[in-house]
């Protein structure tokens, strides 16, 4: 077995898990004033079934909806919440997997309070000013961020002996009712600069009396509360300790000083400690730095470091894929593994791991689509899994008569199409006029590593499911009625037009459509307007096979590209920004012009502060509100602030001016084909909204 570690049943405490893979918790924001409803119930079972060891039930708040941060959060706080609570604890177990509910008060986050014009608890006060970048945030997103507290400001207080002493209380008393609702346990959320965490911060706990000070003090609010809940619940109850395995600011936790606050909830009570991180910029880049980590692996050390430190087990956590987990279990980096947004794009990665077939784990791409919901009380959704969230469609049902589906076009919305539709039990043959499967997908692998992860998945299914796959497959009328086609669904994407502008039509200047004619073959014009030189180079790596694989283009890009130094692009959305980002590591000087008020737009927030940051880190010059006048042979012409500007440029790449394209559908529906339209050739949504509309598609056929 390839993760026979990974998949080596667990103890925690008195917790035995099947395997060694958990579900943090991560917020859906579906409950109805505090109560557990329906879409909470099905979102855990799919998990459960899927094969996950322990999952954690979403942030719940001990004294709802004091310190809450959410009306729609899980309530801890009356007698009458057990009844939901224990529904779930049956459904889960039902399934073979355990699980615990992590408890919280929000201290200095919670929203709730400042709705209801309650002071927020902190531990010391003034609060130190923490970073607040909203430079790429919308409007409207600021504006639906500012709903949750109804749009008061809010309001804090340093918290007193007696304030404590109740919020052991509350944890104490919430832990009761989860041990009554039949729960295994629960996990005291100390981390993410909620209330535990900022005491044991010495960046917010400036205290004197016994709760700061030492190392001890500052840890004291916490293992009171362990030793509270050990009490009340005994040795038969799991307690886990989140913690942040390091802050993101000066004066902050330190790896060394996790380890330390770690020690120090074991010796208290605890039987496992879950390490996180933190960063105090959750509206900018910070937040990709922590809680919610952009590079794979980037909590492990912390891990690790506590580990030393501990008998106890270590949960790990941070973009951990299952080779990654394997590894790090096998050498005693941690003992346990949270697979967070990996278990909301694939609920069944334990199962699939288990037989052995990690081909059809679906990773997820680490767009943010999901978290950036939260920050306005939204239920999460997923690029990659069009079932999230959507807890009222069920899952698609067998198909009641078989029937012959045609698809063409093979991208995301395409093969998403022809997935359901053939899990459903239906005849698909899938069309695709270029030798790759992928479509624009494909192409953008190059600059976004992850989406060749969703094409592995989707190709693998394809074969699992027996679609019939036909590439180099212009599609005709006429093949549609040699297959006696039924139904054909189009995914045949966007069109990209070129700006009207002088000099747009040069070789000098290129479209998204030409760079991946340039490295596919599928356009035979677009190589005519590289030099003659970059020409054969190009037409050796075809010949070679080296722009097959799109990965080796990558890897060769470092080396040599047919793009001059100096690189304008046009159009500051998601795949400008990529490509200039792509561009710049490889030693391009590259501007962006962008014709509206903020750039990358069509990313989720989080991602979208990470991109811009990570571009400019890489000395990109980024230009909003700029109007394209003209393009030379040497540079471009632009308007910004009210000024007349050049660029210098020895190559443009247009990046903007995507639109739907429904002719190849309009077509067929002329010659009489029941035809629905999917992905981009119906409405520009990227792989979000190719795979929502390819997966409606093929559950409603």
């Amino acid at each position: 077995m390839s993760h026979s570690h990974l998949l080596t049943p667990g103890r925690i405490g008195p917790i035995e898990t099947r395997n060694r893979i958990v579900m943090p918790a991560m917020d859906q924001n579906l409950c109805e004033e505090g109560h557990l409803v329906d879409g909470n119930i099905a979102h855990y079972e799919a998990r459960a079934r899927g094969g996950v060891g322990l999952l954690i039930l979403e942030t719940s708040a001990v004294a709802w909806p004091v310190g809450a941060t959410s009306l729609h959060q899980p309530a801890l706080s009356r007698d009458d919440f057990i009844g939901g609570l224990k529904r779930l604890a049956d459904t889960v177990h039902a399934h073979g997997a355990k699980m615990v509910v992590q408890c919280c008060h929000h201290g200095k986050t919670a929203g709730v309070d400042a709705m209801q014009e309650r002071e927020q608890l902190v531990p010391s006060m003034p609060m130190p000013d923490d970073p607040f970048d909203i430079s790429a945030i919308s409007m409207d997103e600021l504006m639906k961020m500012a709903v949750q507290t109804g749009g008061k400001q809010a309001r804090r207080r340093e918290a007193t002996a007696e304030e404590l002493a109740w919020v052991v209380d509350q944890f104490a008393d919430a832990a009761a009712r989860v041990q009554r609702a039949g729960f295994d346990g629960i996990e005291i959320h100390g981390a993410h600069g909620y209330l535990i965490s900022t005491f044991l911060s010495p960046r917010y706990n400036r205290r004197t009396d016994e709760y700061g000070g030492s190392v001890e003090n500052r840890a004291r609010l916490l293992t009171e509360i362990v030793a509270a809940v050990r009490a009340r619940c005994g040795t038969g109850f799991g307690i886990i300790v989140r913690l942040d395995g390091n802050e993101y600011i000066d004066g902050g936790i330190t790896p060394d000083l996790a380890a330390r606050h770690a020690a120090l909830a074991e010796a208290a009570g605890a039987d496992a400690i879950h390490v996180s991180a933190n960063s105090p910029d959750a509206m900018g880049k910070g937040f990709t730095d922590g809680s919610l980590p952009w590079t794979t692996d980037q909590y492990i050390g912390f891990a690790a470091r506590v580990k030393e430190e501990v008998s106890i087990p270590v949960i790990a956590v941070g973009r951990l894929l299952p080779d990654a987990a394997e590894s790090h279990v096998r050498r005693g980096a941690c003992d346990f593994v949270s697979m967070g947004r990996q278990l909301l794009a694939d609920p069944q990665i334990p199962v699939k791991l288990a037989a052995g077939r990690p081909d059809l784990v679906r990773t997820c791409i680490n767009c943010y689509v999901c978290v950036a919901q939260n920050f306005w009380d939204g239920t999460p959704v997923c690029a990659v899994n069009a079932e999230l969230g959507h807890y009222d469609e069920g899952t698609p049902e067998p198909a009641a008569v078989r029937r012959t589906i045609a698809i063409v076009g093979a991208g995301p919305g395409g093969m998403e199409a022809a997935r359901v539709a053939a899990m459903r039990g239906h005849r698909v043959t899938l069309f695709e006029k270029s030798p790759h499967l992928g479509g624009t997908m494909r192409f953008s692998s190059l600059t976004t590593p992850m989406n060749a992860e969703f094409l592995r998945y989707l190709s693998a299914e394809m074969s699992e499911l027996d679609v019939d796959v036909r590439l180099d497959t212009p599609v005709t009328a006429a093949i549609l009625r040699e297959i006696g086609a039924e139904k054909v669904i189009v995914a045949t994407g966007a069109r990209r037009q070129r700006p009207d502008v002088p000099g747009a039509g040069q070789d000098h200047v290129f479209s998204g459509d030409d760079l991946r004619g340039i490295l596919t073959g599928d356009d035979p014009t677009a190589l005519r307007r590289l030099r003659p030189h970059q020409r054969v180079l190009v037409s050796i790596g075809r010949r070679l096979g080296f722009l097959r694989d799109m990965k080796r283009v990558r890897e060769w890009s470092s080396k040599w590209m047919p793009v001059g130094r100096r690189v304008v692009v046009v159009g500051g959305g998601l795949v400008g920004l990529e490509l200039a980002e792509f561009l710049a590591q490889r030693g391009r000087q590259v501007t962006v012009l962008e014709e509206g008020q903020k750039l990358g737009m069509e990313m989720a927030h989080p991602r979208r502060a990470r991109t811009l940051h990570e571009a400019r880190q890489h000395g990109v010059e980024l230009v909003a509100e700029a109007e394209l006048v003209a393009i030379g042979e040497r540079d471009v012409t632009y308007t910004a602030g009210g000024e007349t500007r050049t660029a210098a440029a020895d190559t443009v790449i247009i990046a903007s001016g995507v639109h739907p394209d429904a002719t190849v559908a309009d077509a067929l529906r002329a010659d009489g084909f029941d035809v629905t339209v999917v992905g981009d050739a119906e409405a520009v949504g990227y792989i979000q909204g190719a795979v929502r509309t390819g997966y409606l598609a093929g559950r409603s056929v």
